[in-house]
């Protein structure tokens, strides 16, 4: 008996032993499984990233600047320039090849603000498929001016006084400008700056404040012989001089003798310290 019991405690050792090998070799070889599975899992990511990036919707497509109808151009908010024009400056810069996340859009804006009614651009990037949409903020016109009363505006004024010509008018009924009647002699509407073009404004709004009624136009073809024109008579102002805005604030008290007037009035005369008015002949 004494000689089976270390024969048994000897063979139960080399068992145990002989078991904790085969588990070593399992975890050795399961961590080599899972070492080759991250290795290839890490190839096959990087390689399915590399297939991604190199499919062609996150690129423009080569012809995005050739067509308003191209899916991966939009142009939105512009009223005074034509889609057109803005198209046609866009087609002075090579359409990016790099993917449209890497795409800068600093020649793509500089581009189009150069168009004279634009203030400013923002383009908006999006991914997959890849396209831009151009969003226009253009300057606010104000005062138009014509040559005649019989001739469309010609040009516009804007609210930070830019000067912009014919070749974007005319401009649609959805602004609320002041129509300025001036043949350039005398004041040259060219040379106006900022707050020669917001006196005009200014001086059209009190009117309709003062008389509830819509400015046709300023006629300031002599400046120093200024009318206004609004719907029940005509205002005859002189020069505009630093008194011209204290004489507008008589037209509520004179609009109702114009009115209870019979004959035809002519205008109404606020160039002196006296009120006339005057009747047509």
């Amino acid at each position: 008996m004494s000689e089976e019991r270390p024969r048994y405690s000897q063979n139960r050792r080399l068992k145990q032993a002989k078991m904790q090998r085969q588990v070593r070799q399992s975890q050795r070889r399961l961590a080599l499984f899972r070492s080759y599975y991250k290795l290839f899992l890490i190839l096959g990511m990087i390689l399915l990233g590399y297939v991604i990036l190199k499919m062609p919707q996150w690129r423009l497509p080569a012809d995005a600047f050739d067509s308003l109808n191209s899916p991966a151009l939009e142009i939105v908010n512009n009223r005074i320039v034509p889609s057109q024009k803005i198209l046609s400056a866009l087609r002075r810069n090579q359409v990016p090849t790099q993917p449209i996340f890497l795409v800068k859009t600093d020649n793509l804006k500089k581009s189009i603000t150069q168009l004279e009614p634009i203030q400013n651009v923002y383009i908006r990037r999006f991914w997959f498929p890849a396209r831009l949409q151009i969003i226009i903020i253009e300057r606010i016109p104000v005062v138009t001016i014509s040559p005649n009363l019989e001739t469309p505006p010609i040009a516009f004024f804007s609210l930070d006084g830019k000067l912009i010509g014919r070749e974007y008018m005319p401009l649609t009924d959805n602004y609320d400008t002041v129509s300025v009647i001036t043949y350039g002699s005398g004041d040259d509407y060219r040379n106006w700056d900022v707050s020669k073009v917001n006196n005009f404004k200014k001086l059209a709004n009190l009117v309709e404040i003062e008389t509830g009624e819509k400015v046709e136009y300023i006629d300031y073809r002599d400046p120093k012989d200024v009318y206004i024109k609004i719907p029940s008579v005509n205002v005859r102002l002189g020069s505009l001089n630093a008194t011209v805005f204290d004489k507008i604030h008589r037209l509520p008290s004179l609009l109702p003798q114009v009115k209870m007037i019979n004959k035809k009035v002519k205008y109404i005369d606020l160039r002196w310290d006296s009120n006339f008015i005057k009747l047509d002949e």
